[in-house]
């Protein structure tokens, strides 16, 4: 589920980046989040045996798998804001 939770991510990004203006950098969120659930995707690919290929529960420390998915939407969306800010001030300076 945390395949799902990375591709609703995803395609949400994508949406908004068509609709918001371009000074917030979705088009960076986005791709970024589309490469993560690529990787997934080869990941459950590589990895599945048999049984379901979207589990609900986990092997780690975090069993849930869909709060697994948004825990680790939380780095991406962190990274995002930090180049957010950084990049937002370049754009708002004058030249002379």
């Amino acid at each position: 589920m945390w395949f799902i939770t990375t591709l609703i991510a995803a395609i949400g990004a994508t949406i908004l980046w068509y609709v918001a203006p371009k000074i917030y950098k979705l088009d960076f969120l986005s791709l970024m989040l589309w490469g993560a659930s690529c990787m997934i995707l080869v990941d459950h690919i590589l990895g599945f045996e048999s049984g379901s290929f979207f589990e609900m529960e986990t092997e780690g420390l975090i069993h849930n798998s869909i709060l697994l998915g948004i825990i680790m939407l939380i780095p991406v969306i962190i990274i995002w804001i930090i180049i957010f800010i950084i990049k937002k001030p370049k754009q708002n300076i004058v030249r002379r």
